[in-house]
């Protein structure tokens, strides 16, 4: 069939079939094709209704396909889309006056991903270890965390501790000193190695299952850094943007962090743009022909960049988070299930540990809610994470709750 064809034709059957004939096989989707979304909504091809409680990896805060954000995306793009950063352009200087000023930073540095964001605060974090805290040359040592999740870069992955992630691709990238989690006796010691250079830290583990550290485990590590004149480094592409009830994670225990990273949402899901903040004796550390990107910066990433953060403004998403986010734990809780382990979570960043009952797991408790219009992904075979769009409204929050509370009582 030409390509025209089977466009023509297109089901779920048929879509899944492609995939899995002509991609790589290094997902596991749940079993639902999509073709359009709205807000808190997805619709799969065959046209069914879905709450969208993923909202890509908390990529799509402001709501699918956001009005003033696909305006933006779509004006910009008939006129410039990519000049490279072999000239200015005339839209990247403003961004990078307001993304600065909205985050409190000096200097931003530009990128697409996640992971090349991480890649960038790595080689900052280097690069000032040894130009200003004259760390010996190639000794620089960064300390991270157990069950982190960084992106999957040959680097980030030298890090991890996920044997999914990490086996079979070493070599492994040297430098990295890796200690628990919420754990500030471990990060004590760690820290007296005088070549540490950063502290890389997720202030909540996402892709560990919505791992919400101690009350004041960000704030402490924050002061043990800066006492050993050691760089905090606060990954936020999942947690930041609103996501927790703040504006960045970090904020819930007053931490301006040495050097921040963003991605996901600060494109409100439309277009790939990342980010690492810092200040100027971190940043100008690194010169021309140092570090940079092709599409890092691009106009069309500038101006749907400073929408997407002027939407999670103007519409009071982080607030909404907060206050939505303790219903739904609160909710969550009454569901009278022994299915239900435990329930953790910050604002809209929800997790829920499920304990396999009668064989079932916490994939069959996704398929079900999918079946009955929720959908969520399971997350190291036991954790359900829930992260809906932040533009939900309570009255749309509970119909999920009900679908949710429907789907695991169906197990008992």
């Amino acid at each position: 069939m030409t390509i025209e064809e089977l466009a023509e034709k297109m089901n779920s059957s048929l879509a899944m079939e492609l995939e899995d004939q002509y991609g790589a096989h290094n997902y596991h989707p749940l079993p639902v094709v999509l073709s359009r979304g709205e807000g808190v909504y997805v619709w799969d091809v065959e046209d069914k209704q879905y709450f969208d409680f993923l909202s890509a990896y908390s990529a799509v805060n402001q709501g699918h396909c956001h009005p003033r954000i696909i305006n933006t995306l779509v004006e910009q793009a008939k006129t410039l889309t990519l000049t490279s950063r072999a000239f200015y352009n005339d839209s990247l200087g403003i961004y990078e006056k307001f993304v600065t000023e909205y985050f409190g930073y000096d200097k931003v540095l530009p990128m697409n991903t996640g992971a090349e964001a991480v890649e960038t605060a790595l080689k900052l974090c280097r690069r000032w270890g040894y130009d200003k805290k004259g760390i010996p040359s190639n000794e620089a040592r960064i300390i991270v965390c157990e069950s982190n999740f960084h992106g999957r870069t040959i680097s980030i992955v030298s890090m991890s501790t996920d044997p999914d992630a990490r086996g079979g691709f070493g070599p492994y990238t040297p430098g990295f000193n890796i200690i628990p989690y919420n754990d500030l006796n471990a990060l004590e010691k760690a820290l007296e190695d005088p070549n540490v250079a950063g502290f890389l830290v997720e202030p909540i583990q996402g892709e560990a299952g919505v791992f919400v550290p101690d009350e004041g485990y960000i704030a402490k590590a924050y002061e043990m850094c800066k006492a050993k004149n050691v760089l905090f480094i606060a990954d936020e592409v999942q947690t930041g943007i609103a996501r927790t009830g703040k504006l960045l994670a970090c904020e819930h225990e007053n931490v301006h962090p040495d050097m921040l990273i963003l991605g996901k949402a600060i494109s409100g899901g439309a277009y790939p743009i990342s980010a690492v903040l810092a200040d100027d004796d971190i940043m100008l550390c690194i010169q021309p022909g140092q570090h940079g990107s092709t599409f890092g910066g691009n106009p069309v990433a500038a101006k749907v960049a400073i929408t997407a953060l002027e939407v999670i403004k103007d519409e009071n998403l982080a607030e909404n988070a907060e206050k939505l986010g303790k219903i739904f734990r609160d909710e969550l809780k009454k569901i009278p299930s022994e299915m239900i382990e435990l329930v953790r979570g910050k604002g809209l960043l929800n997790a829920v540990v499920i304990k396999p009952k009668n064989g079932k797991t916490a994939w069959d408790v996704c398929v079900k809610m999918k079946d009955n219009g929720l959908l969520a992904k399971p997350t190291h075979n036991h954790i359900i994470r829930f992260a809906p769009p932040l533009v939900i409204n309570e009255e749309q929050l509970l119909q999920a709750l009900d679908i949710i509370h429907k789907s695991i009582l169906s197990f008992e």
